[in-house]
């Protein structure tokens, strides 16, 4: 799907460099699939404290070689 956007050319060389990318496309579906990335662990992170453990459930037990 082709798309036009006005980057700002300093980021985007910035952004290319730092990437060590060679085409701006690439650096661009990089750039997209870090966001996404980001937001989605964002979102995971707001489960924590959310969740109950089973009290007694022993983990070194379970890690022991059988």
């Amino acid at each position: 799907m082709a798309t036009n956007l006005q980057i700002d050319d300093h980021l985007l060389t910035k952004a290319q460099r730092v990437g060590g990318l060679k085409t701006k496309k690439a650096t661009v579906t990089q750039a997209l699939e870090e966001y996404i990335q980001r937001r989605e662990q964002a979102k995971i992170t707001e489960l924590f404290g959310t969740i109950d453990y089973d009290p007694d459930y022993d983990y070194k037990a379970a890690r022991k070689r059988r």
